[in-house]
């Protein structure tokens, strides 16, 4: 009985193979679904872990998810070739700034994240399971972007946040994902946050995901990520009036090292 189990494992085991090899539909489709299953089971586990360590809700425990999740890549065959992580060493809080390309930005993210620094996430992300649950022990700051007048308010409260707790706070500015290879029209709220704050900005550029991963082509292959830090951009003294300006110097930088980390014109 046990011998018969085990031949059709294998049978099954080697027919998915054959077929992740052929389809290029099948491969993305059971890599994306090992992916998810991954992040599940991950999260729950490192939930666990953030309770017993930590006792709760607190930005400590991100070095613990950032273990976790930095395993990732050995199961899809990524590999990161970071530059710049001396530029995180500033004093005090700031607004980190990066591009946002796909599910797997997760990775790229936790590659690379300073201690005492927590990202701004869609509300919705709260909902799915164990991941929004170690998002929240991790100290996640959920907006509903449906609602302006909301995300202002909580925009507000995380510049006095912080300032008092010195803490860096993470930012796509972009607003959704975006696997295109160039960046979108960045929203304004991460750089009112910055003046608001009076603290640094500090771009983080991921090259181009579309050489391995693009969901419209269903290819999910292993590849390697180039990551650059760029030198924090200072807003002492800035006011309403310059996030535009701000805003833009930030977007120029950032598509122009885009470019050049992924090997476009």
């Amino acid at each position: 009985m046990e011998m018969g189990w085990l031949l059709w494992g294998t049978a099954v085991l080697l027919l998915l193979h054959v077929l992740m090899e052929l389809s290029p539909t099948v491969n993305f489709a059971l890599r994306i679904g090992f992916y998810c299953v991954l992040c599940l089971l991950a999260s729950a586990l490192a939930a666990v872990a953030c309770l017993l360590v930590n006792g709760g809700r607190t930005v400590k425990n991100m070095r613990i998810i950032k273990a976790v999740v930095k395993t990732f890549k050995y199961f899809f065959g990524l590999r990161f070739e970071v530059k710049g992580l001396e530029n995180f060493k500033v004093e005090g809080p700031a607004v980190i700034l990066s591009n946002h390309q796909s599910v797997l930005d997760m990775m790229g993210l936790m590659e690379v994240l300073p201690d005492n620094c927590v990202q701004v996430g869609k509300k919705e992300l709260m909902y799915m399971g164990s991941v929004g649950l170690i998002m929240y022990l991790g100290g996640v700051i959920f907006i509903n972007r449906k609602s302006t007048s909301s995300a202002k308010m909580v925009m507000s409260e995380v510049a006095k946040t912080m300032v008092a707790e010195n803490v860096k706070v993470w930012v796509y500015p972009e607003g959704t994902r975006n696997c295109t290879g160039d960046l979108l029209p960045f929203k304004k709220g991460a750089f009112h946050l910055a003046v608001q704050a009076q603290v640094p900005v500090i771009p983080v550029v991921y090259s181009s995901f579309t050489s391995f991963y693009n969901p419209k082509t269903k290819l999910f292959t292993s590849g390697k990520i180039k990551v650059e830090v760029l030198p924090p951009i200072e807003t002492k003294g800035l006011t309403s009036d310059d996030v535009t300006d701000l805003s833009d110097r930030c977007f120029s930088t950032m598509r122009e090292t885009l470019f050049r980390l992924s090997g476009h014109p």
